[in-house]
Protein backbone atom coordinates (compact mmCIF):
# COMPACT_ATOMS: atom_id res chain seq x y z
CA UNK A 1 0.00 0.00 0.00
CA UNK A 2 2.36 2.65 1.32
CA UNK A 3 4.91 1.78 -1.94
CA UNK A 4 2.12 2.60 -4.51
CA UNK A 5 0.85 5.46 -2.34
CA UNK A 6 5.13 6.58 -2.76
CA UNK A 7 4.73 6.15 -6.59
CA UNK A 8 1.90 7.87 -7.16
CA UNK A 9 3.61 11.00 -5.83
CA UNK A 10 0.64 11.20 -2.93
CA UNK A 11 1.27 13.45 0.17
CA UNK A 12 0.76 10.58 2.71
CA UNK A 13 1.56 9.65 6.41
CA UNK A 14 2.02 6.11 6.86
CA UNK A 15 0.69 5.48 10.83
CA UNK A 16 1.80 3.06 13.24
CA UNK A 17 -0.20 1.93 16.43
CA UNK A 18 2.96 1.22 18.93
CA UNK A 19 3.04 -2.63 19.39
CA UNK A 20 6.04 -3.17 17.29
CA UNK A 21 9.33 -3.05 18.39
CA UNK A 22 11.00 -2.94 14.70
CA UNK A 23 8.60 -1.95 12.49
CA UNK A 24 8.85 -2.72 8.70
CA UNK A 25 10.88 0.65 6.83
CA UNK A 26 8.56 2.59 4.61
CA UNK A 27 8.43 4.61 1.63
CA UNK A 28 6.35 7.61 3.21
CA UNK A 29 6.95 9.25 6.42
CA UNK A 30 5.92 7.67 9.47
CA UNK A 31 4.46 8.39 12.66
CA UNK A 32 3.64 6.23 15.99
CA UNK A 33 1.75 6.26 18.99
CA UNK A 34 -2.09 6.41 19.12
CA UNK A 35 -3.88 9.88 18.38
CA UNK A 36 -5.88 10.42 21.82
CA UNK A 37 -9.15 8.85 20.47
CA UNK A 38 -11.46 10.19 18.07
CA UNK A 39 -10.89 13.95 19.00
CA UNK A 40 -6.86 13.84 18.93
CA UNK A 41 -7.44 12.38 15.95
CA UNK A 42 -9.95 14.73 13.89
CA UNK A 43 -7.46 17.54 15.70
CA UNK A 44 -4.37 15.87 13.36
CA UNK A 45 -6.66 15.43 10.49
CA UNK A 46 -7.49 19.43 10.80
CA UNK A 47 -3.76 20.37 11.77
CA UNK A 48 -2.27 18.71 8.77
CA UNK A 49 -5.00 19.85 6.05
CA UNK A 50 -5.90 16.05 5.61
CA UNK A 51 -8.54 14.81 3.56
CA UNK A 52 -8.42 11.41 2.85
CA UNK A 53 -7.70 9.08 5.65
CA UNK A 54 -7.37 4.93 4.46
CA UNK A 55 -7.99 2.15 7.41
CA UNK A 56 -5.51 -0.30 6.83
CA UNK A 57 -5.76 -1.43 10.81
CA UNK A 58 -6.26 -4.85 11.84
CA UNK A 59 -9.49 -5.90 11.21
CA UNK A 60 -9.58 -6.70 15.09
CA UNK A 61 -8.46 -3.56 15.66
CA UNK A 62 -11.74 -2.35 16.06
CA UNK A 63 -11.61 0.76 18.16
CA UNK A 64 -8.82 2.47 15.76
CA UNK A 65 -11.67 2.22 13.19
CA UNK A 66 -14.20 3.36 14.92
CA UNK A 67 -12.13 6.43 15.98
CA UNK A 68 -11.27 6.94 12.06
CA UNK A 69 -15.43 6.75 11.25
CA UNK A 70 -16.00 9.40 14.25
CA UNK A 71 -12.90 11.52 12.96
CA UNK A 72 -13.61 11.70 9.49
CA UNK A 73 -17.07 12.57 10.01
CA UNK A 74 -16.28 15.28 12.61
CA UNK A 75 -13.64 16.86 9.80
CA UNK A 76 -15.35 16.06 6.86
CA UNK A 77 -12.42 13.83 5.40
CA UNK A 78 -13.27 11.07 2.90
CA UNK A 79 -12.83 7.63 4.71
CA UNK A 80 -12.53 3.71 3.04
CA UNK A 81 -10.92 1.20 4.23
CA UNK A 82 -8.05 -1.51 3.17
CA UNK A 83 -10.15 -4.31 3.70
CA UNK A 84 -8.58 -8.10 3.69
CA UNK A 85 -11.24 -10.80 2.55
CA UNK A 86 -12.23 -12.94 5.61
CA UNK A 87 -10.91 -16.66 5.86
CA UNK A 88 -13.81 -18.88 4.87
CA UNK A 89 -13.69 -22.84 6.33
CA UNK A 90 -12.79 -25.04 3.07
CA UNK A 91 -13.05 -28.85 2.99
CA UNK A 92 -11.10 -30.79 5.69
CA UNK A 93 -10.95 -27.92 7.59
CA UNK A 94 -12.15 -28.52 11.77
CA UNK A 95 -13.26 -24.84 12.97
CA UNK A 96 -15.56 -24.14 15.90
CA UNK A 97 -16.43 -20.08 15.35
CA UNK A 98 -16.48 -18.02 18.42
CA UNK A 99 -17.60 -14.35 18.71
CA UNK A 100 -14.51 -13.64 20.81
CA UNK A 101 -11.78 -13.76 22.91
CA UNK A 102 -13.51 -14.33 26.08
CA UNK A 103 -15.78 -17.38 24.38
CA UNK A 104 -12.39 -18.70 22.78
CA UNK A 105 -11.06 -19.24 26.10
CA UNK A 106 -14.22 -20.94 27.41
CA UNK A 107 -13.33 -22.89 24.56
CA UNK A 108 -10.73 -24.86 26.00
CA UNK A 109 -12.11 -26.36 29.19
CA UNK A 110 -11.24 -29.92 29.50
CA UNK A 111 -7.73 -31.90 30.04
CA UNK A 112 -4.58 -30.39 29.26
CA UNK A 113 -3.70 -30.00 25.51
CA UNK A 114 -1.09 -27.87 23.69
CA UNK A 115 -2.81 -24.92 22.17
CA UNK A 116 -1.15 -22.94 19.29
CA UNK A 117 -2.08 -19.31 20.35
CA UNK A 118 -1.76 -17.15 16.82
CA UNK A 119 -3.37 -14.19 18.45
CA UNK A 120 -0.71 -11.86 18.52
CA UNK A 121 0.33 -10.08 22.00
CA UNK A 122 -2.46 -8.12 23.44
CA UNK A 123 -4.79 -11.03 24.89
CA UNK A 124 -2.50 -13.79 25.47
CA UNK A 125 -2.41 -13.49 28.98
CA UNK A 126 -5.99 -13.83 29.28
CA UNK A 127 -5.48 -17.72 28.44
CA UNK A 128 -4.11 -18.14 31.95
CA UNK A 129 -7.32 -18.41 32.48
CA UNK A 130 -7.09 -22.03 31.36
CA UNK A 131 -3.75 -22.62 33.77
CA UNK A 132 -4.30 -27.11 32.28
CA UNK A 133 -2.51 -25.84 28.86
CA UNK A 134 0.74 -25.47 27.62
CA UNK A 135 0.20 -23.01 25.26
CA UNK A 136 2.96 -22.12 22.25
CA UNK A 137 3.00 -18.29 21.26
CA UNK A 138 3.89 -16.95 17.63
CA UNK A 139 4.76 -13.03 18.23
CA UNK A 140 6.88 -10.83 15.97
CA UNK A 141 9.17 -9.11 18.88
CA UNK A 142 10.03 -11.12 21.94
CA UNK A 143 8.03 -9.90 25.13
CA UNK A 144 9.65 -7.81 27.34
CA UNK A 145 8.23 -9.82 30.29
CA UNK A 146 7.46 -13.38 30.42
CA UNK A 147 3.54 -14.16 29.18
CA UNK A 148 1.00 -14.58 32.39
CA UNK A 149 0.75 -17.96 31.54
CA UNK A 150 1.97 -20.55 33.93
CA UNK A 151 3.24 -23.38 30.84
CA UNK A 152 4.30 -21.62 27.36
CA UNK A 153 7.01 -21.62 24.93
CA UNK A 154 7.49 -18.07 23.00
CA UNK A 155 8.88 -17.99 19.15
CA UNK A 156 9.68 -15.35 17.77
CA UNK A 157 8.94 -15.15 13.49
CA UNK A 158 8.03 -11.93 11.04
CA UNK A 159 5.26 -13.06 8.44
CA UNK A 160 3.97 -13.81 5.56
CA UNK A 161 4.64 -17.39 6.95
CA UNK A 162 5.09 -20.26 4.31
CA UNK A 163 2.54 -24.01 4.64
CA UNK A 164 5.78 -26.19 5.18
CA UNK A 165 7.10 -23.92 8.19
CA UNK A 166 3.81 -23.83 9.94
CA UNK A 167 3.20 -27.56 9.57
CA UNK A 168 6.85 -27.98 10.29
CA UNK A 169 6.33 -25.73 14.00
CA UNK A 170 2.83 -27.54 14.86
CA UNK A 171 4.93 -30.81 14.68
CA UNK A 172 7.78 -29.93 16.55
CA UNK A 173 5.57 -28.60 19.16
CA UNK A 174 2.99 -30.84 19.26
CA UNK A 175 0.26 -28.76 18.54
CA UNK A 176 -3.37 -30.35 19.37
CA UNK A 177 -5.45 -27.07 18.65
CA UNK A 178 -4.86 -23.88 17.13
CA UNK A 179 -6.58 -20.54 18.52
CA UNK A 180 -6.60 -17.70 15.72
CA UNK A 181 -8.23 -14.33 15.04
CA UNK A 182 -10.15 -14.26 10.95
CA UNK A 183 -7.75 -11.57 10.11
CA UNK A 184 -8.03 -12.64 6.35
CA UNK A 185 -6.21 -12.10 3.38
CA UNK A 186 -2.94 -13.81 2.50
CA UNK A 187 -0.18 -13.53 4.98
CA UNK A 188 -1.21 -15.78 7.70
CA UNK A 189 -3.48 -18.15 6.31
CA UNK A 190 -0.52 -20.89 6.36
CA UNK A 191 -1.60 -22.08 9.75
CA UNK A 192 -4.90 -22.62 8.32
CA UNK A 193 -3.37 -25.02 5.58
CA UNK A 194 -1.38 -26.74 7.99
CA UNK A 195 -3.58 -27.24 10.39
CA UNK A 196 -6.04 -28.45 7.61
CA UNK A 197 -3.52 -31.52 6.72
CA UNK A 198 -2.66 -32.41 10.04
CA UNK A 199 -6.38 -32.56 10.88
CA UNK A 200 -6.23 -29.79 13.70
CA UNK A 201 -9.13 -28.38 15.13
CA UNK A 202 -8.91 -24.61 15.42
CA UNK A 203 -11.08 -22.18 17.29
CA UNK A 204 -11.81 -19.46 15.12
CA UNK A 205 -12.12 -15.65 16.93
CA UNK A 206 -15.06 -13.90 14.11
CA UNK A 207 -14.30 -10.43 13.35
CA UNK A 208 -15.68 -7.58 15.61
CA UNK A 209 -18.49 -4.82 14.59
CA UNK A 210 -17.04 -2.57 12.28
CA UNK A 211 -18.34 0.97 11.12
CA UNK A 212 -19.98 1.03 7.43
CA UNK A 213 -17.54 2.98 5.34
CA UNK A 214 -16.27 2.29 1.39
CA UNK A 215 -14.20 -1.14 1.54
CA UNK A 216 -11.66 -1.95 -1.02
CA UNK A 217 -10.06 -5.31 -1.20
CA UNK A 218 -6.38 -4.55 -2.34
CA UNK A 219 -4.00 -1.20 -2.59
CA UNK A 220 -4.74 -1.00 -6.32
CA UNK A 221 -8.53 -0.22 -4.94
CA UNK A 222 -7.52 2.00 -2.13
CA UNK A 223 -5.72 4.36 -4.98
CA UNK A 224 -8.73 3.77 -7.43
CA UNK A 225 -11.11 5.36 -4.72
CA UNK A 226 -8.44 7.92 -4.06
CA UNK A 227 -8.68 9.44 -7.80
CA UNK A 228 -12.44 9.65 -7.97
CA UNK A 229 -12.90 10.96 -5.10
CA UNK A 230 -10.22 13.83 -5.39
CA UNK A 231 -9.53 16.70 -3.43
CA UNK A 232 -7.97 20.01 -3.30
CA UNK A 233 -4.15 20.18 -1.93
CA UNK A 234 -4.64 16.00 -2.01
CA UNK A 235 -2.89 14.52 1.31
CA UNK A 236 -3.64 11.16 2.52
Amino acid sequence: MARLVAERGLQATFSYAGRVDNPKPQPLPTRTGGFGGPDGLARYIHDNAVTHVIDATHPFAAQMSWNAAKACEMTGARLAALTRPAWQPQTGDNWQSVPDIDVAIAALEGPPKRVMLALGRLHMDAFAAQPQHHYILRLVDQPEAPPALPSHTVTVARGPFDVANDTALFKAHAVDVVVCKNAGGTGAIAKLHAARALGLPVIMIDRPELPIRPECATPAEILEWVSDHPATDLGV
